[in-house]
């Protein structure tokens, strides 16, 4: 009598049924009964009725007065004001600021009647119930970002705001929570910020890059102090403006040889080039390790194609792409035909650890085996439901070059079937999209031909570059 058990046991549980629509609760009440008929289920004949098994929860009573809080607040006039940009966009985020298992509710509101019209209140969580724990005020047209890091590591989040004060401006202010209340650390313009341990101290520093007077770039260098306060310590130039960095341009946090930490800069101008400055501590103070004192900008200039610095190879250091022009076989022309991946010192000396040819078009990769330099031509033809690029075998003067390896984006409602169509083996499966690969004829008699296993070793799918936004 397991199954009579089990079933009676789901049968006392009714109370706690999602309800899907009166009829259908009421057939499956119908059904229960049947089952324990069936079953032999000695307990009491249960009349189900359908209302009584679903009700609107409730929220515990802590959140009801912190709904009281807030709407005094709207009734003064305010309104929600919600951050614009970065991952934390909710006009009420609950978050623990103080390490102590309690949230704490953060609220953006704005209210167009007063001086300082942009206003972020913190309330503070008791075991049942919510108190206001104070506002920060800040002035411009909204409220750009917010963003909760523990920089110094004592259990407590500082809370960082990006006021929007005008088209082209922000401002950002860093607070730390303290008994007194919210204490203000910093406030600078910025275009951009990231936070990152440069010195190795456990504690995140913070680095802002604005415009300075003459409109070139500078990155701010703010480090903790003896006393807990987070000052200004040194500056470096950066090469590229504000408008480059702002568009698509890209702050990586990343590692360099050695296990230091550096900053990746990259700006694209119109051309497009990709200009990549790379920021460390040296002696306590910021530096670009790759500006070049003749020029007064960066060594590391690359055509743009979209890839940014990362760590490809993961080896866990950063590596910048530098995209190359190779001939074509589509029309004789130069087009982007290999990325060389180079990795960095702490002095600005780079290597080459890695080349690749991307995909940027079907969203992947291949790792290109350093035989294959200057050996090799790559073009991509495309049909319906399929894209297929075929690698070649450079010839010489007078001779044609020759396909050895064949990478195919294929969709399209008959893929599965056309996927393991001839000599074609699977790479990867993806929701939308098979990707395959065939060994041509040449590959078999060419000194660096390859096996079915290295061509899937050297396979990947690009990431989903998704940003929520800056902060």
């Amino acid at each position: 009598m397991i199954l009579s058990v089990k079933i009676c046991a789901f049968a006392a549980k009714g109370g706690k049924t999602v309800k899907k629509g009166w009829k259908s609760l009421a057939a499956a009440g119908l059904l229960l009964e049947i089952l324990i008929l069936l079953c032999g289920c000695s307990a009491p004949r249960i009349i189900f009725n359908p209302q009584e098994l679903y009700a609107l929860p409730t929220l515990p009573e802590k959140y009801t007065d912190l709904n009281i809080l807030l709407s005094e607040i709207l009734d003064s006039g305010a309104e929600y004001a919600a951050p614009a940009s970065g991952t934390n966009t909710q006009p009420v985020q609950l978050v623990d600021l103080n390490g102590d298992g309690q949230e704490e509710a953060v609220a953006f509101f704005r209210n167009p009647n007063e001086e300082r019209p942009l206003k972020i209140h913190l309330f503070t969580a008791g075991e049942d119930s919510y108190e206001h724990l104070g506002v920060i005020e800040g002035t411009g047209t909204g409220i750009y970002s917010v963003a909760y890091e523990d920089l110094d590591g004592d259990g407590y989040l500082e809370l960082m705001v990006g006021w929007k004060v005008a088209v082209d401006q922000q401002v950002l202010e860093v607070y730390s929570l303290r008994p007194s209340g919210m204490v203000g650390l910093v406030r600078t313009d910025y275009v951009k910020y990231i936070t990152l341990d440069l010195d190795l101290d456990q504690r995140k520093e913070l680095v802002a890059i604005r415009a300075d007077a003459e409109g070139g770039g500078v990155a701010d260098y703010y480090s903790w102090q003896a006393d807990g306060t987070l000052l200004s310590q040194s500056s470096a130039r950066i090469s590229v403006s504000m408008a480059e960095l702002s568009q698509q341009g890209r702050v990586t946090a990343g590692m360099l040889k050695g296990e230091i930490p550096a900053l990746f800069v990259t700006g694209v101008t119109e051309v497009p080039r990709a200009i990549t400055d790379i920021l460390a501590v040296r002696n306590g103070e910021l530096s670009n390790i790759v500006l070049s004192e003749v020029t007064g900008v960066s060594s590391q200039i690359a055509p743009f194609c979209t890839l940014y610095p990362g760590d490809l190879n993961g080896d866990g250091l950063t590596e910048v792409p530098w995209p190359t022009r190779l001939l074509s076989l589509e029309n004789e022309g130069l087009s982007y035909q290999r990325v060389d991946w180079y990795t960095y010192d702490g002095g600005g000396s780079g290597d080459v650890v890695l080349r690749t040819y991307h995909n940027l078009e079907d969203r992947w990769y291949f790792r290109l085996p350093e035989e294959w330099v200057n050996r090799i031509w790559i073009s991509r033809t495309t049909a319906p439901d399929e894209a297929a690029v075929t690698f070649y075998i450079l010839a010489g003067e007078g001779e044609e070059a020759a396909p050895f390896l064949r990478i195919t984006a294929i969709s399209g409602s008959n893929r599965d079937y056309r996927a393991v169509r001839g000599n074609r083996f699977v790479l990867s499966r993806q929701p939308e999209v098979i990707y395959t690969a065939e060994l041509l004829d040449a590959n078999d008699s060419w000194a660096y031909g390859v096996t079915a296993d290295q061509v899937r070793g050297a396979f990947s799918l690009t990431d989903t570059d998704w940003v929520a936004g800056d902060n």
